[in-house]
């Protein structure tokens, strides 16, 4: 049984001959290799296109911004990993990846679309202000946390998100988005009662969003980042071990909590 799009097969992305390898149009080895930087290949490879100078700049530095961001918990799934099996590099860098979510690392997807709520309720009618307020106030009632606001460890604020923000500011590049992230901090701060400041997740999409970047690469961005840092992390645990350490620490700070026996019929 055939599933999906029926037709023509087709990709736009590359294709590799015995003496010429195409990707986008470009000739990867004359025109790309010793031409382009990653950052700009990256988006060629995304969207099909070069990047402006302004995109190039914001994209970079959210790859930067979030490249390392030490012992998380992806970070040590990584390195336990690698120490129970030193050969499949890959399958620790794998690992690490995978415990890239919503709660850690992923969140500038779910900024993304948050902002595109707000701007669908502006596009609707409401002000920019009733926008964030009403966003603010379902979150809250819902008990919902509200992506990209709030960090566990930077507090009162982000520097990462500051700098990102003071550049697209410096630059001319700070919008729509920027602005209606800036207001929803506001906003989330007299809903809750208190400071919730804005995180690298929702500059990174604020700032890209107005460098007029696509969403499919505000999405992935913090994957591709995460994992030069993995790679770091990887390479020193092949120097100096830790994560069997970490295990048997997660050993000892947890207890046992022993319980009744159950039967079948239990």
């Amino acid at each position: 049984m055939l599933i999906g799009k029926r037709g023509a097969a087709t990709t736009s992305i590359a294709s590799a001959a015995a003496d010429r390898i195409t990707v986008r149009g470009h000739d990867l080895c004359a025109e790309v290799m010793g031409a382009m930087r990653f950052t700009d290949y990256f988006f060629l490879l995304a969207t099909g296109r070069l990047p402006s100078a302004e995109q190039s700049f914001f994209l970079d530095l959210a790859l930067v911004a979030l490249a390392e961001h030490g012992l998380t918990p992806s970070v040590q799934a990584a390195r336990m990993t690698y120490a129970a099996d030193p050969a499949a590099l890959q399958g620790a860098v794998a690992a690490g990846v995978l415990g890239c979510g919503t709660v850690i690392l992923g969140a500038a997807r779910e900024a993304r679309a948050l902002l595109a709520d707000i701007f669908g309720r502006v596009d609707a009618g409401a002000t920019l202000d009733e926008a964030v307020e009403a966003i603010a106030r379902q979150r809250h009632a819902a008990k919902r946390p509200l992506p990209g606001f709030g960090h566990p460890l930077h507090k009162p604020n982000d520097p990462r998100a500051e700098r990102m923000i003071a550049l697209a500011r410096q630059r001319g590049v700070a919008g729509r988005a920027v602005d209606a992230a800036t207001r929803l901090a506001a906003a989330a701060a007299r809903v809750w009662g208190k400071p919730l400041p804005m995180n690298v997740s929702m500059a990174i999409a604020a700032t890209l969003h107005d460098a007029d970047v696509p969403g499919a690469i505000i999405d992935g961005a913090p994957i591709l980042a995460r994992t030069a840092g993995l790679i770091a992390h990887l390479a020193e645990e092949a120097e100096a071990p830790i994560g069997f350490y970490m295990a048997s620490q997660a050993e000892e700070a947890i207890a046992y909590a022993e319980s009744e026996p159950r039967t079948a019929d239990s």
